[in-house]
């Protein structure tokens, strides 16, 4: 069995997503499902103005080619930027059915480093997400959210804790320093 996992945000970006979607696929490896993955630096690139770490595929216009040579028994495309939306062409253009995932408050985030209007940016994130098979959810709230912006089709993709990586042996002896933790 084999999927193909088409993404804006992979390797060495760190973030959720990168995280999430590198835990994905060593799980689906582990299980014996092979991954093939599409993301920008098999493409030209510029980084994201504002936020370098980013970088944006130029010319994903191969993406066509590189879906067909896959082969793949599944698609999963992870985001919506620039390899994402060639994907989307291609897979349409093709009658491939294939699952997306919403990760990000994109709407949200443009409007406030920007003043773009938050409805323009889910009106284009239904266009992107609407002929997905499914589009996959962290949480009821999310879910409930996004219906209410007119979405549909979409499905909780719970998610777990690591219990190797946050296991309470592994905790530092009771006379170490405090530490202290920011998550935001």
């Amino acid at each position: 069995m084999k999927l193909l996992l088409v993404t804006d945000a992979w390797r060495p970006q760190t973030n959720g997503v990168v995280t999430t979607l590198t835990y994905v696929v060593s799980n689906l490896e582990a299980l014996g499902i092979e991954v093939d993955i599409i993301e920008p630096g098999r493409f030209l690139t510029m980084p994201l103005p504002g936020y370098a770490e980013i970088r944006l595929a130029l010319n994903p216009f191969s993406i066509g080619r590189m879906i067909d040579d896959s082969k793949p028994d599944f698609v999963h495309v992870a985001t919506e930027g620039p390899v994402g939306i060639a994907a989307r062409g291609a897979l349409l253009k093709r009658l491939i059915p294939y699952t997306t995932s919403f990760h990000t408050k994109f709407p949200e985030y443009l409007h406030a480093r920007t003043g773009f209007p938050v409805p323009w940016g889910y009106a284009f994130m239904r266009w992107f997400h609407r002929p997905a098979h499914k589009t996959l959810v962290t949480t009821q709230t999310q879910c409930r959210e996004l219906r209410a912006w007119g979405f549909d089709r979409l499905q909780i993709w719970g998610r777990g804790v690591d219990i190797d990586l946050f296991n309470p042996e592994l905790r530092a002896r009771t006379d170490a320093e405090p530490q202290l933790l920011y998550v935001g």
